[in-house]
């Protein structure tokens, strides 16, 4: 029914001829709802009509572009796509891909909506409007992945910042790790040393003892010695002989 100018309306209309076929009448009650922006409504009547001849292009292709008008993109964009699946005539095919790609641009699927475009022009390669619709497509493509480059880095250096500071954290917990053995082997070496210095003092303590024990006994021995001397001495005086 309608091929659309980005960002403006282009009206066009199919050409065919006047028949007083019921499908027709729907196609013509869902143009007048469609012009007075009943796009709802309007889509209801030809999908009527495509009940009563599902053969018609111009009931699908009018579908489509009441799709559009209710910001259903998804959905147009499929129903043209199907379109241009469904027709060999370069005028409708042109202006199928050219609304397939106003479809697929207004869901920011730009490199689709740049190919759609470039399909269009191939069948109408001096079409105005499709070129200025290619060249949005590609400016919006081009800002897209610009982007998504800097997102990227951005996530990047996101990620290598994270990845630092689990680096740092985990060789700080090392290193408490390495500390905390370290203050336990040596206070397991102060122990030691100080069972070391006790055993020491405990043996000096013992040589003094046994100096004062030996000391002691060669006091003994002195007065025992003595005291043996001193008997020995009153027995010879008690048996000295008589001179006769």
């Amino acid at each position: 029914m309608y091929k659309y100018f980005f960002l403006s309306v282009l009206l066009f209309a199919f050409v065919f001829p006047v028949k007083s076929q019921e499908d027709k009448k729907y196609i013509r009650k869902g143009n007048e709802l469609y012009n007075r922006g009943k796009y709802k409504d309007a889509e209801k009547l030809y999908r009527e009509s495509q009940q009563k001849n599902n053969a018609s292009q111009e009931a699908a292709f009018n579908i489509a572009d009441a799709l559009y008008k209710q910001k259903k993109f998804d959905e147009s964009a499929n129903q043209f796509k199907q379109i241009t699946q469904q027709t060999k005539d370069k005028k409708k095919l042109a202006d199928a891909y050219h609304n397939l790609g106003n479809s697929l641009l207004q869901s920011k699927k730009y490199e689709e909506s740049v190919q759609a475009y470039c399909n269009a022009l191939k069948n109408s390669p001096k079409d105005a409007a499709t070129k200025y619709n290619l060249a949005y497509a590609q400016k919006k493509l081009q800002q897209q992945q610009q982007q998504q480059n800097k997102d990227k880095d951005k996530k990047d250096k996101k990620d290598d910042k994270e990845k630092d500071q689990k680096d740092k954290d985990e060789k700080d917990n090392k290193d408490k790790k390495k500390d905390k053995e370290d203050d336990k082997n040596k206070d397991g070496e102060d122990k030691k040393e100080e069972q070391k210095k006790d055993s020491q003092a405990k043996n000096k303590m013992t040589k003094e003892e046994a100096m004062r024990l030996l000391e002691a006994l060669n006091n003994q021995e002195k007065n025992v010695q003595e005291k043996l001397k001193k008997r020995a001495g009153k027995e010879e005086n008690i048996n000295i002989e008589k001179d006769w």
